[in-house]
């Protein structure tokens, strides 16, 4: 097997870099980005042989991957995560809720979408020849790296802000990570890191600074093209934190347009921030290239505390290409929406996927988006990785008081 990779660039200048070569950020401190010979695969590989795929989960696009070896995959099981429609979510929405899809992440390995990523970098890094990685996460990227990283055998070295959910910095360290809590916030974890590439023989896969991440993000949108036949919804709802999935579902419709594998309307593409942390969306209402640092982040959805995004020019970017939006929902609004979905859906959402419900009902209400439109959240994760309300009734086994259950 080989692959179909033409060169990277630097997504900011269009400097190119070899393949096959261990790269972090270029030399203007930019994302660097995968292309792809995409007229080779146009001849070479049918759009039929993607649907008759019998390789697990996101693999199934191998010929859109950069990894050349099938057995440099490292792999734990992926799926093509289901497409969940909110049927019985109308009351919340003012009207038919069953054009309202919700794209789960949480069947993947380590119950997130960072699998996508992670998985990613990882094969690459094995591919390259790399012994020891690190990453600094506010969670789930974290567990996805210590996951993969031992599958492959390497080293992984993983740096947690002290306000990281405590299963996430348990399950990171129960799978295999060199694990530590920080007194900081994720770029702050990140500096660490860059800090100590020299003296250290680690390579960061910090967001966006090594090429591969994106690539395994943008499966996300492929999944959603094949599971609608080869189209695509009128708006994609997404929770951004450093960005790598809308960048990379983005990418994923041009080369897809490209490929002719699909001829459809993109979706608006809308990048969800909670209000204690929105710096795109501050930047997307000053019309700005790119995003300020936001001073004093702050929210119970952990996956998108993250107050400067080194792919904020290429968010904001797909936000604009798209004809979409950014907006920011309170705290307050994503516990409410995490408690409607659980209760009329049987969905137990993370905060970030709740995030996108009570976005997407607040762009209803002011008509930023139109009832009549398809449209696909994010759900990221798997609440069971948060914090829950406590279960406060209790029944006494030897005196039960039936009348007790009729008034609940």
């Amino acid at each position: 097997m080989t692959n179909y990779v033409s060169h990277l660039e630097c997504a900011y200048s269009g400097k190119r870099y070899d393949p096959g070569e261990i790269h972090t950020v270029s030399e203007i401190g930019k994302p660097i980005i995968v292309k792809y010979d995409l007229q080779r695969i146009a001849k070479e590989v049918a759009r039929s042989s993607i649907e008759e795929s019998k390789e697990p989960g996101f693999w199934r696009y191998a010929p859109l991957l950069p990894v050349s070896s099938k057995r440099n995959r490292v792999s734990l099981g992926e799926v093509v995560t289901p497409l969940i429609s909110l049927e019985n979510s109308g009351s919340i929405f003012g009207g038919d809720s069953s054009s309202v899809i919700i794209k789960d992440e949480s069947r993947l390995p380590t119950g997130s979408f960072k699998a996508r990523g992670l998985g990613m970098a990882v094969s690459m890094a094995k591919e390259l020849g790399v012994k020891h990685l690190a990453i600094p996460t506010n969670g789930n990227a974290g567990s996805a790296l210590a996951a993969y990283a031992s599958r492959a055998g390497i080293e992984c070295t993983v740096l947690c802000p002290d306000n990281t959910p405590e299963i996430n910095v348990r399950e990171t360290q129960m799978q295999g990570a060199s694990t530590h809590i920080v007194n900081g916030l994720i770029g702050e974890c990140g500096k660490i890191i860059s800090g100590g590439m020299q003296e250290i023989d680690w390579f960061a896969v910090s967001t966006l600074k090594e090429p591969y991440r994106i690539e395994g993000k943008k499966t996300m949108g492929l999944e959603i093209a094949e599971q609608m036949g080869w189209s695509l919804p009128d708006v994609i709802f997404y929770p951004t934190g450093g960005g790598t999935g809308i960048i990379g579902m983005w990418k994923c419709f041009q080369e897809l347009i490209e490929l002719g594998w699909i001829d459809c309307k993109l979706p608006r593409m809308v990048s969800v921030q909670s209000t204690g942390c929105a710096p795109i969306v501050r930047a997307w209402n000053k019309g700005e290239e790119f995003a300020e640092y936001w001073d004093g982040a702050e929210t119970i959805s952990s996956g998108i505390r993250v107050p400067s995004a080194l792919g904020d020019f290429l968010i904001l970017d797909a936000i604009r290409s798209s004809g979409g939006f950014a907006v920011s929902v309170t705290d307050e609004e994503t516990l409410e929406m995490q408690y409607e979905i659980g209760l009329r859906e049987g969905l137990l959402l993370c905060p970030e996927g709740a995030a996108t419900v009570a976005a997407y009902r607040n762009s209803l209400d002011s008509g930023l988006v139109s009832s009549s439109d398809s449209v696909v959240l994010f759900n990221t994760a798997t609440g069971l990785k948060y914090p829950m309300p406590e279960v406060v009734s209790s029944i006494d086994k030897n005196n039960v008081d039936y009348s007790y259950f009729s008034s609940k």
